[in-house]
């Protein structure tokens, strides 16, 4: 570290404030906080410095540092091995399975390469055990350089910091992706006064003023440029003459000045300082082995030492990070090659097998198969290994396949850029039919993950019709993702793209037996009813109710049981949906596929809603923004929206729609708009707003080739909300569709909800019968919402009938169910319907887990459902230690002292019902033939 004439660092000068605000950081850390903060600032501005200082200030916590290196960012988790490496024998005290995803990504064991995601939790997880017995502090310098991968989960690592005890600093140049939600400290240049103070001190002559203002102006007070400059500068230069002050040529950058240093030394020590810059593990046995190979003797080193480029001591240090940048970055090609082949010869195949396949790689010139195949097989980095080792491969057609692996690699790791990179060089390479139809795969997914607009269904549909031939397995999944994209899509399908189209194309396709027939029996089920409004036909009921276990592959298994959930509520199979969806999330979670589980906590937050478990539902939604956000992704909120709605709080649910609407319009996403306008229908109903209520659900059934359940819940929405503003032709039309639906499933939930609708239509005894068979029916389901709505709409009818008792009772229990779910605005007009007929309705008791935040209801919901620390800790993304920390915040808000007690002071969910019994209360209904009741 450079040291100002004052004997205080170089990058500390003029530093109060960094160092203040750093000190706020440690004051947390010591008093169990976690923090994340990003020091960024151009080179040379004291941010490694002030890191530094930060590590000196905290005697009593312990520090972790790892630094980006330039030449080891193709080398996957480096960055991360480097922070880790001192902890991992603290794996056996996180969960088995983050355990397992780190000792496959260090090399610890073999297997394949684990969820990006699971990687994070697993090292949220280690930092958390490693902070149990004091504060730790994690430095992360130049992380600008750090691999890819190693900046992903430690980005990820930052986000999801809570109650640990765990500092996370940062050091870059410029802020990446990962790092951009983090708070931020800006480091910039000295101002004028400091900067001449600082080269001052660092001068050993008396300056020309001009002299100095020109530099102090030129470095814009960059405290490295400052310190380093008069090293370089001649004492003439420095006393100056008019003309000289104008010849002097200040060095742009700190970087660009060590450059100059560095050429000025003799071709053996820029040789030994490249071999160094090059092999960033910075041990000297391996460095001195490289430059003996190269024909160097330990004469080189001494111009590099002597003139303070590079430490050669027990660990190999250069100057200052930009040393090490500077040597790399001004060597020729050639010159890189020679050094990473030398270190390639002297690292042992057996002990460090990635880190020599990496150094051949990078020494290779010319194609060369056995790098290529050293590469394919390295368990350290798949994606940007298989990248390379395609550009290596002599053989085309080998190197066509490479490239496919490759992009296919990058495409399920989401770098969308680099995919289309290496499936153009796939491309460029003969091509078989097998070859032709996998391109055609992945430049279809590639379009679907950038845009779900109306082009992907159709290029789907050619990539599966390709496959047929070569890969019926693997066509059949593409045809499962032609209709699943074709959903996305809806109402901005193009020509081609809709459901029928696609469901049209599945149907002619000529697919060979799969051996199990399951994969064909969904495709034809999909293919026969789920696209078409009105076609949930016998032979499709028939062929999705006969489906057995998906089974195969993860993706596979995990694209079924997602189509076939999808299908399940299209046909208001109320059972199987539920059973479909659950399994669907416990695959995901069991695996760790965090990215499929966002669509599939999406789906489960529906289905909740539907059955009017909004606390549960309301869970699954906190669940998944935490999965968003450990993501760092985007995802239409479907189940915030239906949940604003469901709960009637008009504000936050009308902006969510508006929100919605505007983005899904944006992306070309039509199956939001349908999740977004038929939220609105429900609010509207709630709310009693039925003429908005009428809009909402005539734009979300208006095209009618999207997801058949929605479209049959909005329905039953247009129905309810036609008739209550006296548009019966509307009413009558939705009914009707309504119906073609519900009688061919037959299943009570269908029944009874098109007998409520009906009801709506009807008068007289024939209504009244209506409705006591949609009470029925709906009592014998799990949907309570839907009952509840059933008893609403009765007592509404017998208040208007003049049976006030009777109506008494249904809106009594409406208003008990409403109220019991959360429903607040169908509460409110249940509660409005029994003033109107002389009775007070009952109101709810204080509720002291109204106290809780969001994070500490979602703790104490799963600790309740018997979770342990550590499970919690994994389904929210957390650590098990920050799951302690909001228990006891639990605890005390809520006055107990154990688990045991939450399930008396929270909010229960609906319990199952026995088999063969009412799954929903249900209220006796009076005999019509009684009369009207009294007051």
């Amino acid at each position: 570290m450079s040291v100002s004439g004052g004997g205080r660092p170089v990058g500390l000068v003029g530093r109060g404030s960094e160092r203040a605000a750093l000190g706020r950081l440690a004051d947390g850390l010591r008093g169990g906080g976690s923090r994340a903060l990003v020091v960024a600032g151009e080179p040379g501005t004291g941010k490694t410095a002030l890191l530094e200082d930060l590590a000196e200030r905290v005697p009593d916590c312990r520090v972790l540092r790892a630094s980006g290196v330039q030449s080891e960012m193709e080398l996957a988790f480096a960055g991360l091995h480097q922070l880790c490496a001192p902890l991992l024998d603290l794996l056996e005290a996180i969960p088995p399975p983050q355990a397992a995803a780190l000792r496959t990504t260090f090399g610890l064991s073999a297997g394949p390469v684990p969820d990006q995601l699971l990687v994070g939790l697993g090292v949220l997880s280690l930092l958390a055990e490693a902070a149990a017995d004091r504060p730790l502090l994690c430095l992360v310098d130049d992380e600008q350089w750090l691999d890819r991968a190693s900046a992903q989960a430690l980005g990820f690592v930052a986000r999801r910091l809570g109650a640990e005890s765990v500092g996370l600093v940062f050091g870059t140049r410029a802020v990446s992706d990962e790092l951009q939600r983090l708070p931020r400290l800006t480091v910039e240049g000295l101002g004028t006064e400091e900067a001449c103070a600082l080269l001052d001190s660092a001068l050993t002559v008396t300056v020309d003023q001009r002299v100095r203002d020109q530099i102090v102006a030129e470095t814009h007070g960059n405290p490295l440029a400052l310190v380093e400059i008069p090293r370089d500068l001649a004492a003439a230069h420095l006393a100056g003459g008019f003309g000289l002050v104008a010849a002097m040529a200040v060095p742009k950058s700190a970087e660009d000045m060590f450059r100059r240093r560095i050429e000025a030394l003799p071709v053996d020590s820029r040789t030994l300082l490249l071999v160094a810059a090059a092999e960033p593990t910075g041990d000297p046995v391996l460095l001195w082995r490289g430059a003996e190979r190269l024909g160097l003797s330990a004469l080189a080193a001494g111009p590099a030492v002597d003139a303070g480029l590079i430490e050669l001591r027990a660990r190999v240090r250069f100057r200052h990070p930009l040393v090490r940048s500077a040597v790399y970055r001004t060597a020729t090609a050639a010159r890189r090659r020679l050094a990473h082949g030398a270190l390639a010869a002297v690292t042992d195949p057996a002990a460090d097998p990635d880190r020599r396949a990496w150094h051949r790689a990078q020494a290779a010139e010319h194609a060369d198969e056995a790098v290529a195949e050293d590469l394919e097989r390295s368990d350290a980095l798949p994606i940007s290994f298989l990248q390379r080792a395609a550009l290596l491969t002599p053989d085309p057609g080998r190197r066509t396949r490479r490239a496919l692996a490759a992009a296919q690699a990058k495409l399920s790791a989401g770098d969308f850029d680099t995919a289309q990179e290496v499936l153009a060089l796939a491309e460029a390479g003969p091509l078989g039919e097998s070859e032709r139809a996998r391109v055609a795969l992945v430049r279809a997914r590639l379009a679907f993950a950038t845009s779900r607009g109306s082009e992907v269904p159709p290029l789907l549909l050619r990539a599966a019709r390709r496959l047929e031939p070569v890969d019926a397995a693997l066509a059949r999944m593409t045809y499962l993702d032609a209709i699943r994209a074709a959903v996305y899509v809806g109402r901005f399908a193009g020509p081609g793209a809709d459901l029928p189209s696609v469901a049209d194309a599945v149907e002619s396709a000529a697919l060979a037996p799969d051996g199990s027939g399951e994969a064909d029996r969904l495709l034809d089920a999909l293919a026969a009813g789920f696209p078409r409004a009105g076609l949930p036909v016998p032979r499709f009921i028939t062929a999705l109710r006969g489906l057995g276990d998906p089974g195969g592959t993860l993706e596979g298994e995990a694209r079924r049981l997602s189509m076939t959930a999808f299908a399940a509520s299209g046909v208001w199979d109320y059972d199987r949906w539920e059973m479909l969806i659950g399994r669907y999330v416990d695959l995901c979670r069991r695996h760790g596929a965090l990215t499929e589980l966002r669509l599939a906590l999406t789906a489960r937050s529906i289905q909740l809603l539907v059955a009017g478990e909004l606390v549960a539902a309301d869970s699954a939604v906190e669940e998944l923004r935490a999965a968003v956000a450990a993501t760092g992704g985007t995802l239409a909120p479907y189940g915030a929206v239906a949940s604003a709605a469901f709960r009637g709080h008009e504000a936050t649910a009308s902006a969510l729609i508006e929100t919605a609407v505007e983005d899904a319009e944006r992306r070309g996403e039509g199956l939001a708009v349908t999740v977004a306008e038929w939220a609105g229908a429900v609010l509207g109903n709630g709310l009693g707003h039925y003429q908005r209520a009428l809009a909402a659900g005539r734009r979300a059934v208006a095209y009618p080739h999207e997801d058949l359940g929605l479209r049959n819940w909005a329905l039953a929405e247009t129905v309810e909300a036609a008739v209550r503003s006296g548009d019966l032709r509307a009413a009558t039309t939705a009914c009707r569709l309504l119906a073609e639906t519900t009688r061919g499933s037959g299943t009570d939930w269908a029944l009874g909800v098109q007998a409520r609708c009906g009801a709506l239509l009807a008068s007289g005894g024939r209504a009244d019968d209506l409705y006591r068979e949609s009470i029925a029916r709906l009592g014998r389901t799990r949907v309570r919402a839907e009952l509840a709505r059933a008893h609403l709409l009765y007592g509404e009818w017998l208040r208007r009938e003049r049976r006030r008792a009777d109506a008494r009772t249904q809106l009594r229990a409406a208003h008990e169910l409403f109220d019991a779910m959360g429903m607040a605005a169908f509460a409110e007009r249940a509660g409005r319907e029994l003033w109107a007929t002389g009775q007070t309705p009952r109101r709810p008791g204080g509720d002291r887990a109204g106290e809780l935040t969001a994070q500490e209801t979602q703790v104490a919901k799963l600790a309740r459902d018997g979770l342990t620390n550590p499970e919690i800790g994994t389904r929210l993304f957390i650590s098990a230690r920050t799951v302690e920390y909001h228990l006891s915040k639990v605890f005390t808000k809520l006055g107990i002292t154990s688990r045991t007690q939450l399930d008396r002071v929270l909010p229960q969910p609906a319990p199952g019902p026995p088999s063969g019994r009412p799954r929903c209360p249900v209220v006796p209904v009076a005999d019509r033939g009684a009369g009207p009741g009294t007051p």
